[in-house]
């Protein structure tokens, strides 16, 4: 079941918030020494504080290039836990320990230790979505940014075992050409969106231009004359001629879009139901209030053993040298 925001906030730790905590937040920054991380997915208030604001392959190399004593990220677990590996003397928070990934636990390391022991020959490029320890079995890390040029440099003859997102590894197969091996993940988001809806927008919208996450499903993607990742599909939408714009993806890039073009129109594509499943109940957990109490307490911390961290850095330094 899906929380909202304000049950959330009813559930932020006991004790006397400050009056105005955008600047309390800024104060314990300087305290810290610390900077905020936030993804597009997050609410307003927290896309408004924060130092850096990026999708998973712009956050990881703020993560990698950050002087601050302190990381603060606004994301989910994974995210948080990306940062650690590339940070392993720093203390990285993460405002709710229960903002985890639905993709990222459609891979359970077990299960996928045995899928690919299972093909022995084959090269894992994982999605940044996933666990330290899926990132730790795997070769190379890829993001939706990148996936597909990544997969175009890996030599043609070299079977690859593409995980954990089947909607992206499609995707990349259709523009790349290679056959890949797909585990069978997804994102309870993305897979929400409903085609029928999206076509009734774009009848009632017809200048509309539609525009997709390439975690969405095939069906989506066919009516989206633009597909990219969080960060494409921002840039995009500050490029593109059109006015008016379907987005299928988190609704919460639009709070960008709507501050990096005013005077355009994005609607939201809607999910299937009558809900507000469009929205990551992961992402949302976080609030302002958790974000301040994370800073005032120094927790809840993320941590992890030296060997897994070790092993799931070498794929994500290939990804990093692989994107330049």
């Amino acid at each position: 079941m899906f929380t909202t925001a304000l049950a959330q906030r009813e559930k932020t730790q006991p004790g006397e918030l400050p009056l105005d905590l955008f600047s309390a937040i800024e104060s314990l920054k300087k305290e810290l020494n610390a900077v905020i991380l936030a993804h597009y997915y997050q609410e307003p208030d927290i896309q408004d504080i924060a130092d850096f604001i990026g999708d998973s392959l712009q956050l990881a190399k703020a993560a990698e290039k950050t002087s601050a004593d302190v990381i603060v990220f606004a994301g989910v677990h994974f995210m948080a836990e990306t940062a650690k590996i590339l940070n392993p003397d720093k203390l990285v928070l993460l405002p709710d320990l229960n903002a985890g990934c639905s993709l990222a636990d459609s891979c359970p390391p077990k299960e996928f230790a045995a899928f690919k022991a299972a093909h022995p020959d084959h090269l894992v490029v994982s999605y940044i979505n996933c666990s330290a320890d899926i990132k730790a079995m795997s070769d190379i890390i890829c993001t939706s940014s990148n996936a597909v040029k990544i997969v175009q440099q890996i030599p043609k003859d070299q079977p690859i075992i593409f995980a954990p997102d089947r909607n992206l590894g499609r995707y990349v197969m259709e523009q790349t050409g290679r056959d890949l091996l797909l585990w069978q993940g997804s994102c309870v988001v993305h897979e929400t969106f409903s085609e029928k809806k999206i076509v009734e927008l774009k009848i009632a919208h017809p200048q509309a231009e539609a525009i997709a996450h390439p975690e969405c499903e095939t069906s989506v993607l066919r009516h989206a004359s633009f597909i990219g990742s969080t960060a494409a599909l921002l840039k995009h939408c500050q490029n593109s001629p059109a006015q008016e714009f379907i987005v299928a993806t988190e609704p919460g890039i639009i709070h960008q879009m709507q501050k990096l073009a005013p005077q355009k129109r994005f609607i939201p594509a809607p999910p299937m139901n009558n809900c507000a499943c469009n929205e990551c109940p992961f992402m949302r957990l976080n609030t302002l209030e958790k974000l301040y109490w994370a800073m005032k307490n120094r927790t809840p911390e993320i941590t992890m053993s030296e060997d897994i961290r070790l092993a799931a850095l070498r794929p994500m330094q290939r990804m990093l040298e692989m994107s330049v």
